[in-house]
């Protein structure tokens, strides 16, 4: 137990060093990791470590997801659903099917019901990798949007068909009218258990007394007891989580009215969301030794070649996927045609973004060994191998020429979207006024007797001037402990209402969510300058 201990403990002194080189040398941290993983796998004598995908699915997936899901803006997906559910559903499915055919004709001894099996495990991208390359990078708020959709339900749809050609090719049998109408059982329930677990959260974080630790601690066992409630009834666990974790994030000014709970939360979850990212990619790179060794009869360069044959097809088929995606809806759809036109350069970004993580893997790795007590499940290790080898071909190639296509391509923003300085501007100055007119409506005499109340009203009017004069130039207390409580109270009075009036802010669409988020953490944190630790 101590050896385990102190080799998880080596593991992750490891990973956060590889991660502040793979920041030195600007390379995204996936990437590097798992080149790295790759190389301490080869020294002599590395212990090899086998992962149980058990472990993956339950200890690393649903908090990914989760986190995933509270940071998409809802406004975005809603907007972008039809590109996003044609890249998660009708991607996912074109490329089980190609590979599924060109496996069986590529690989001697290849059943059908094996390829639909390996086009469900390499089908779906990696959300983590993506966003992580992307980091940075001055692409459009349409692509990161449409990126972020995507991975949130892919997983779903990918693991779905993984489960019925699992069981096609345990059992000898198929059929495609069951297996639809069991897609949209499994997906569809999968979503009920996740908004009905999401109420009862949401119920405990508005109503109980919970404190800033509690409610951390609740939103981490969030995502495992909804992937866990609905895997129990054979539902979609990652669906669960999503529509949970999308939920949970639109009513979460409602379930956590204090900055300190916020930022408590934010910190825990960075680091968490951190840690399980970075210790996933280097696992990745450490899995070859022990895949390698399960080819059997396959020789290595036959591994490979398949491997590479089968990263060719997933990657062209989404390139030739995404154009008639992006352009043939505007051409049906006079509604469609309102917005601008992608052009070539967002299709080329989403396509070519398509990398392969750590879902993939998992799913390959849960393949059983045994169909029954006397039969090995076919072709398992090669299976194995290849998913390896378009995880590695699609992170690593993909991964380090996607920031050099968007220097080359010089793409900027498509849809008419206000700079990121003049939103914050635009927020600032209608809480700011909403804040004097509170002052002016209700605290008249309170300024009057308190100085520090007044000269918080004297400092917000001065801001809203700063503000104006910034947006214009764009287009062209006292030591008494009864006033340090009472202005303690006002100031509360005037945070409170202005998170409602972000909220609003957030269902009129007329500032992008991100902003609307930044705005909300700098209200967080002028609360605390109030408030200090006293909610703690």
């Amino acid at each position: 137990m101590h050896e385990k201990l102190l080799l998880i403990l080596g593991l992750l002194i490891i990973v956060m060093l590889l991660v502040m080189l793979a920041q030195r040398i600007k390379i995204a941290y996936p990437i590097f990791l798992v080149l790295a993983g790759l190389g301490i796998s080869l020294i002599p004598g590395v212990p090899v470590l086998k992962l149980d995908p058990e472990i993956i699915f339950l200890i690393f997936l649903p908090p990914l997801l989760y986190e995933a899901a509270w940071y998409t803006s809802w406004n975005d997906f809603w907007k972008w659903k039809r590109t996003i559910g044609l890249l998660a559903f009708g991607l996912v499915f074109l490329t089980s099917l190609v590979v599924a055919y060109a496996s069986q004709a590529l690989i001697p001894g290849f059943t059908l019901a094996l390829g639909f099996l390996l086009g469900g495990i390499v089908s779906p991208p990696d959300a983590v990798a993506a966003t992580t390359v992307l980091k940075g990078l001055k692409v459009p708020k349409r692509t990161i949007a449409m990126l972020e959709g995507e991975s949130l339900i892919n997983d779903a749809s990918s693991l779905i068909v993984f489960r019925f050609a699992l069981a096609a090719v345990m059992t000898g049998m198929f059929s495609m009218q069951e297996a639809t109408g069991q897609f949209f059982l499994v997906a569809g329930m999968g979503v009920v258990v996740g908004i009905a677990g999401a109420h009862i959260f949401y119920a405990i974080h508005r109503f109980l007394p919970t404190t800033p630790a509690i409610d951390a601690a609740l939103t981490v066992m969030t995502p495992y007891v909804l992937f866990l409630a609905a895997e129990h009834f054979h539902f979609s666990g990652v669906m669960a989580v999503v529509s949970g974790g999308l939920f949970m994030s639109f009513r979460s000014h409602e379930m956590f009215k204090t900055g300190t709970t916020r930022i408590n939360m934010t910190g825990v979850w960075t680091t968490l969301i951190f840690v399980m990212n970075a210790l996933v990619f280097v696992l990745i790179g450490l899995q070859l030794p022990d895949i390698i060794s399960g080819l059997g009869e396959t020789s290595l360069m036959e591994g490979i070649k398949y491997g590479l044959v089968i990263s060719l097809i997933v990657i062209v088929v989404r390139l030739l996927w995404i154009y008639p995606v992006a352009h043939i809806p505007r051409l049906l759809s006079k509604n469609i045609r309102k917005d601008p036109s992608p052009g070539w350069k967002n299709p080329l970004i989403i396509g070519w973004a398509g990398m392969r993580g750590v879902v993939s893997l998992a799913t390959a790795l849960s393949i059983p060994v045994m169909m029954n007590d006397q039969l090995e499940f076919p072709m398992r290790n090669l299976i194995i191998f290849i998913t390896f080898v378009v995880i590695f071909v699609t992170l690593v190639f993909q991964g380090l020429t996607l920031p050099l296509i968007i220097k080359l391509t010089k793409i900027g923003e498509i849809d008419p979207i206000l700079p990121s300085h003049e939103q914050q501007a635009g927020i600032q100055i209608r809480l700011d006024t909403l804040a004097v007119n509170r002052l002016n409506e209700k605290y008249t005499s309170n300024m009057q007797n308190n100085s520090l109340v007044e000269s918080f009203k004297n400092t917000i009017e001065n801001d809203i001037s700063l503000q104006q004069s910034h947006l214009e130039s764009l287009e062209m207390c006292t030591n008494r402990r009864n006033d340090l409580d009472e202005y303690h109270q006002i100031m509360l009075d005037i945070f409170a209402l202005q998170r409602k009036e972000l909220f609003k802010m957030k269902r009129e669409k007329q500032y992008s969510d991100e902003e609307i988020r930044k705005a909300e953490s700098q209200l967080d944190l002028n609360e605390l300058k109030v408030t200090g630790n006293r909610h703690m």
